[in-house]
């Protein structure tokens, strides 16, 4: 189809939308409800352009292309109209943006700034709904809701857990959970990628900077620190630097910077999973158990697996995720070696993920009274304390984390993307099954961003039939085809609850160009590929410094210890009435 689109002629495919290829001929266009990869739902009308012939203006999101057209993005009438509906949207805004954490990656700011709103035109219409703060990872502010219904989207066609939806109706309408109720008696699961991709600032992470500081200023106190894998791969998009590089090494560097007395990588602790993980696969396999098992590593998954489906609690590994099992070890091991009063350790973690600060206040996650996380931070408040502090990352010299805990194999870098769990386990299964060192380093079935991958992999005999679900919505698809008989050999099967994995987790950067989530998660899951394929050390079991915790401490994976430490007893989610929430 022939059209022309800002009096320049351009090819348009079929079933394409004005949107589409405005956009693939360089044409910007803005939006605020739009989501790639979604049927659109055309609520905003930001995205309005006028066409030749027509009356009205027509949304560019949902409108196809015909053939002839005649299109403009920005004639005077679509900016004025745009610029109304941003004048609209003010009204009943508040007007705290010095306050908001979204400033400066605001939308509906950039948007009051590209067309020069500079004052409020219509009377102050403010809403004033009280601060959703229930939430052990979230935080929800209603009165900054646009009702682009993108969070709505998120939870429903992306996640599958629908814990919110549009809510009373006309001018009363509001985004909040069932019956208008708070979130943490919700089926939300904290993954905030409701967050990620919300507009303004009515959706944000809790923040726990302010006890981090507190416990850097206290000098009773020893800080120490530990940041996942898919972290140093994304915090140069955060501090705007480029993408798809490994900051590991300047990491380690800035955080000493900032006062941790100890730095540590959780790469470790990833290992140490894989170790526990793969001991008990075996297990399961040789002297039977609950088949095919799961992944516990992503507290989004978990959380789903306790309020959804609990009959597949058996299902689930029983070790804890890196973040807590690294917890643990600091106020025991670690401690034990450095003599220190583990009730003087203030433990934080840096994550790429929300649902990590719920998970490491559940009780399970404590030992005589003590969280074995006290803090957690996503890769957006990291940022901000280093900006706070002055410090240029990319400028510092290189650092290595603080050992026994700072040593990691390439094998529990690859946990930061989707099939890397597996992919793991798998190098240790091997020798577990086989008793050789030489497993398939790199199995190509799992890699990718696809919904669910599967492999077979024979070993020792034993044929390891394993999948891949990236994401939470594909996980749910896998599990109706165990339940329909569909894969009756499946023995082990991965669970991200993030699209990507932990690299597209609900507190990595958010971009307000949400078109190219998928490359900037590929680039991440691109850069620990190439840490693994240059690594020298690339096997979990070869990690001298977990054999060293095991010899040391733990005696062996699945001991009386390590159950004691790294293992949890899971059981269903319930509420106060002792029903499933």
């Amino acid at each position: 189809m022939q059209v022309t689109i800002n009096n320049r002629p351009a090819e348009a495919r079929e079933g394409e939308t004005i949107l589409e290829l405005a956009r693939r001929e360089g044409h910007a266009i803005p939006t605020l409800c739009h989501m790639k990869g979604l049927l659109p739902s055309g609520a905003c009308r930001i995205c309005v352009v006028e066409v030749e012939g027509q009356k009205g203006l027509l949304p560019a999101c949902s409108h196809p292309v015909q053939d002839g057209m005649v299109i403009q993005t920005h004639s005077a009438r679509a900016v004025e109209t745009r610029k109304t509906l941003v004048e609209l949207l003010l009204a009943n805004h508040p007007d705290d943006c010095l306050y908001c954490v979204r400033s400066g990656t605001c939308e509906l700011q950039d948007l009051a700034r590209a067309y020069g709103v500079r004052r409020r035109r219509w009377p102050a219409g403010l809403r004033h709904h009280s601060l959703d703060v229930s939430s052990p990872a979230l935080v929800r502010d209603p009165d900054k809701c646009i009702l682009c219904g993108k969070c709505v989207r998120a939870c429903e066609e992306v996640m599958g857990v629908a814990a919110i939806d549009f809510t009373h109706g006309g001018s009363w309408t509001v985004i909040a959970p069932a019956y208008g109720g708070d979130l943490n008696r919700s089926p939300c699961i904290g993954c905030g990628q409701c967050i990620v991709v919300c507009p303004t600032g009515a959706l944000r992470e809790r923040s726990q900077l302010d006890r981090v500081c507190a416990a850097l200023a206290d000098p009773e106190l020893t800080v120490v620190i530990q940041h996942a894998p898919a972290v140093s791969v994304s915090i140069a998009e955060e501090l705007d630097l480029p993408g798809g590089q490994d900051f590991n090494p300047q990491l380690v560097a800035a955080l000493r910077l900032l006062g941790f007395e100890y730095v540590f990588d959780t790469g470790f602790s990833a290992d140490l999973t894989i170790m526990e993980e793969a001991a008990e696969l075996v297990r399961r396999i040789k002297l039977g158990g609950p088949l095919p098992m799961f992944t516990s590593c992503s507290p989004g998954w978990v959380r789903w697996v306790e309020q959804a489906r609990p009959e597949l609690l058996p299902n689930l590994s029983t070790c804890k995720s890196p973040q807590q099992m690294m917890g643990a070890v600091i106020k025991s091991w670690f401690a034990q070696r450095k003599n220190l009063d583990p009730a003087k350790i203030f433990s934080v973690s840096v994550m790429p993920c929300t649902a990590k600060k719920a998970e490491a206040g559940r009780p399970e996650h404590a030992r005589e009274g003590r969280a074995d996380v006290d803090a957690v931070l996503t890769v957006r408040e990291l940022a901000r304390l280093i900006r706070q502090r002055g410090i240029h990352i990319q400028e510092l010299k290189p650092e290595h984390a603080d050992l026994p805990l700072g040593m990691r194999s390439t094998a529990g870098r690859l946990f930061g993307g989707t099939g890397g769990v597996m992919e793991a386990a798998l190098r240790t299964a091997w020798i577990l099954l086989t008793g050789e060192d030489s497993p398939p380093l790199r199995v190509a079935a799992l890699h990718g961003q696809d919904g669910v991958k599967f492999a077979t992999i024979e070993a020792g005999g034993v044929k390891l039939q394993v999948a891949v679900a990236n994401g939470l919505r594909h996980a749910q698809t896998l599990l109706g085809e165990i339940a329909a008989g569909k894969h009756p050999e499946l023995q082990f099967v991965e669970v991200m609850t993030c699209p990507g994995g932990c690299v597209g987790g609900g507190g990595q950067p958010i971009h307000k160009d949400g078109e190219h989530a998928l490359e900037r998660r590929q680039e991440r899951i691109n850069a620990l590929h190439r840490i693994d394929d240059e690594g020298m050390l690339r096997r979990s079991h070869r990690n001298w410094a977990v054999n060293e915790l095991y010899r040391e401490f733990l005696g062996e994976p699945l001991s009386e210890k390590s159950h004691e430490l790294l293992h949890v007893h899971r059981t269903p989610v319930l509420d106060e009435e002792d029903a499933l929430v």
